[in-house]
């Protein structure tokens, strides 16, 4: 044991001597700093990004502290939670920026101070950087007794009148909680902040290259023709979640300055006054409002961040999609919600092929929105989707028989989606008319992919899904999903996988409006329990898009093994529906793997769909190579000690390397609501292994030499218990109570910003785990 304790020294010292300086990056805020106290409150706030907010951001946040902007800090903390699974009434909205704008309206809303201007030693922030000074972890194995890291735990949301008694019961408590304290020049930075009352990092000023082009596209937005309106709306509706930047204001290697497109309800020139609804297609409450940039001053964090570029292209693009085809708009859409909630009737004069291209042109985007969106957890919501699949789009140049306008304009009230009226368990009483509904259109559906490919002037083939252009790397994403979060990226990641989708317009503006414009987190648990269970739907429409390229009888193979064990409701929905459409494509296959034919043609054929920056082979010495790919190829149990999400960094003479190593679960089938654990079959649980960092929620770090790649590999193989991966952990693991830990994250931080600076956001540690974890996370 002393032997590995030294090696592991040795290690790190290695490390620490190759590790980057993390780049100093500070938040704007409202209270402007005293010209003597500017260079504190940076230093304090790049202590407060890299120690504080990594744990205190989006809507998980302990005690609803969030950090990534000033605003949060003066708001405070809260007793509520957002995330309740007995709420049965929807719960009021607690939304940064929008929901109350001043110290003093969030109070009203129970939010209590964090800090002390008066009085700084009293603050919540001060004194628990106090208690972890004063009663700091153990600096080696498991963190003590008491912890509970668990997503669902208790909470102790302390208020400042019950400090005394919270620290007694909880000596350990401090902050950051659960991982080691500050040094003594950081506990001084923050403590020195807090006692000057924090003052604030002032915020710079929009440079006027920036001004011009927010006027560009606000004048844009708010054109009083009823076709531009028109396109505005649904422009909102669906990029309402983005921090937007302009690039054509954005100089090289310069940090954007985030937006958000809002409705107020005062015109461009004038002080923004948002209109916060709940949701993007409620009515504004007025006939007059305009769409507007808000300013977001934040430092983005990685499980939220979604940039979307505005430009001078991307504004010639919209004219060419929504302004440009002949198409009239005599009449604006209302805002009674059986319309508004319905992007088939709301926005049925704009062709669906212009709608369609839209989401296309920056499809990872659309599917990042449901797939990372404010939810910040989700394994209810995300047990709806397999570990890890390949996605693809269908063709929009050739004939979509689901994009025919006739076809979506006769089926647009059986399109009609879950959405909340009440905000009690009555609405549960209306799944049945929505289910009723998707069966009803399915069957169209069905009848009109039959009626339209039996005829003799349809050739199907390949060619049915799209290619990109030959130009847009968004045509192929790989998903993957993590347990309770999830990731989307570009390209055809990893092996074959068990599952993939074809996505068409219409499954591509559902999911949308069910996962994002219509998903509110703080609804009741009758409106997240409809949202999941309609995904269902959405999800086996997507699996047998994909399956109607494979030969009838394959179909069938493959679907039978992707719902092992289903209830008869999900094996009797797809059985009728392919005996509804069991055409044969008459695609010629010249293997007895049709599947795995396709996916590989595929992965040739579509632009963008093998990305070298997922692919450790042209990265990687050639022996560390071998010893990755032996990694990935032995699928087994042992895998499922492992945890969702590591960060492998490999460390020797001519290497300093990060890996994102990706667990991929197996489970029989996720066509249930409860009981995941049962359905987990951890013999089919396999590794995805990536260069560079893939996740926002990292559940361990791992630092091994060159050298002992082949032994860490081995004893990945071996693993057979939790006191095995304990002493994987022992051996090459950075724990929680590592005094290295924060330089470790630091580095790490540093050299993902440097990957990807546009798409840099601070990863979050609430999922790091305690120690020897047992291996079925649903068990949690």
């Amino acid at each position: 044991m002393r032997f590995i304790r030294l090696q592991k020294f040795l290690l790190l010292c290695c490390f620490l001597a190759a590790g980057p300086a993390f780049a100093e990056r500070g938040l704007a805020g409202s209270a402007q700093a005293a010209p003597g106290d500017s260079v504190l409150a940076r230093r304090a706030q790049d202590l407060v990004e890299r120690r504080c907010m990594v744990c205190h951001g989006c809507y998980d946040a302990p005690c609803q502290l969030k950090l990534e902007a000033r605003a949060g800090l003066e708001r405070g903390a809260s007793k509520d939670r957002v995330y309740d699974a007995e709420r049965l009434l929807d719960a009021d909205m607690t939304r940064l920026f929008f929901d109350a704008r001043s110290a003093e309206k969030w109070r009203d809303k129970g939010f209590y101070p964090v800090i002390d201007p008066n009085t700084p030693a009293n603050g919540l922030i001060y004194r628990m950087l106090a208690l972890k000074e004063a009663h700091p972890l153990p600096p080696s194995g498991a963190v003590p007794e008491g912890f509970d890291f668990s997503l669902d735990r208790e909470q102790v949301c302390a208020k400042p009148d019950e400090f005394e008694e919270f620290a007694a019961n909880n000596p350990y408590w401090g902050m950051p909680f659960g991982l080691p304290g500050l040094t003594p020049d950081e506990h001084t930075t923050l403590t020195t902040w807090l006692s000057r009352s924090a003052p604030a990092v002032p915020l710079a000023p929009l440079e006027p290259r920036v001004k011009g082009a927010r006027e560009r596209w606000e004048d844009f937005l708010n054109s009083r023709d009823n076709k531009q309106r028109l396109m505005a709306r649904y422009l909102y509706e669906h990029l309402f979640l983005a921090d937007l930047y302009f690039g054509d204001a954005t100089g090289e290697g310069e940090t954007p300055v985030w937006f958000r497109l809002v409705r107020s309800k005062t015109p461009p020139g004038e002080p923004l006054r948002v209109i916060a609804t709940r949701r993007p297609f409620d009515d504004p409450g007025r006939a007059n409002f305009y769409y507007r940039f808000m300013r977001i001053p934040v430092r983005p964090l990685a499980k939220i961040h979604m940039p979307y570029r505005l430009d001078a292209a991307r504004m010639a693009r919209y004219r060419e999609l929504f302004l440009a085809p002949d198409y009239r708009v005599d009449k604006l859409p209302g805002y009674e919600l059986e319309v508004a909630s319905n992007p088939f009737k709301s926005f049925q004069a704009i062709p669906a092929n212009s709608r369609y291209r839209f989401l296309l042109d920056e499809a990872r985007f659309t599917i990042m929105n449901f797939i990372k969106g404010p939810v910040c957890r989700g394994q209810v919501a995300l047990n709806v989707i397999d570990d890890r699949f390949w996605v693809m789009f269908a063709n929009p140049d050739l004939i979509d028989v689901e994009q025919d306008e006739a076809f979506l304009a006769r089926e647009a009230d059986n399109l009609q989606l879950p959405t909340s009226r009440t905000g009690t368990a009555i609405d549960l009483v209306a799944w049945h008319s929505y289910s009723r509904s998707e069966q009803a259109y399915r069957e169209a559906r069905a009848s009109h992919i039959q009626q339209r490919l039996s005829g003799a002037h349809m050739k199907i083939n390949k060619r049915l899904i799209w290619d990109g252009d030959g130009h847009n790397d968004n045509a192929a994403l790989t998903i993957f999903r993590h347990f309770d979060s999830a990731s989307v990226e570009k390209g055809f990641i990893g092996s074959e996988p068990k599952t993939a989708w074809v996505i068409s317009y219409p499954l591509l503006e559902r999911i949308h409006y069910l996962l994002v414009a219509n998903y509110d987190v703080f609804g009741a648990v009758s409106h997240q329990l409809e949202s999941r269970l309609y995904m269902d739907f959405l999800r086996m429409e997507g699996e047998t898009n994909f399956l109607l390229f494979m030969p009838p009888g394959e179909r069938d193979k493959l679907w039978h093994y992707w719902y092992r064990g289903a209830p008869a409701s999900v094996t009797e929905y797809l059985s009728a529906q392919f005996r509804a459409t069991a055409v044969d494509l008459g695609i010629n296959y010249q293997t007895g793997d049709p599947k795995k034919e396709f996916l590989d043609y595929m992965r040739d054929h579509i632009h963008g769909a093998r990305v070298p920056r997922w692919d450790y082979h042209d990265k990687a010495a050639p022996e560390l190579a071998r010893v990755l790919d032996g990694m990935q190829a032995a699928v087994g149990a042992h895998n499922s000690f492992l945890p969702q999400v590591s960060l492998l960094n490999v460390i020797g003479k001519h290497t300093d390397t990060v890996y994102t190593i990706v667990r991929d679960a197996g489970y029989s089938n996720i066509a249930q609501l409860f009981d995941e654990a049962e359905r987990r079959v951890p013999e089919e649980d396999s590794l995805t292994i990536v260069p560079g960092f893939l996740g926002a929620y990292p559940n361990y770090f791992f630092l091994v030499h060159e050298d002992e790649m082949a032994g860490f590999a081995a004893a990945v193989r071996e693993l057979d218990s939790p006191e095995a991966y304990n002493q994987l952990q022992e051996r090459w693991g950075v724990r929680r109570t590592d005094p290295w830990f924060w330089r470790v994250s630091d580095k790490f931080q540093a050299m993902r910003t440097a990957q990807s600076p546009i798409e840099d956001g601070l990863l979050d540690y609430n999922r790091y785990q305690a120690g020897s974890t047992p291996r079925d996370e649903a068990k949690r």
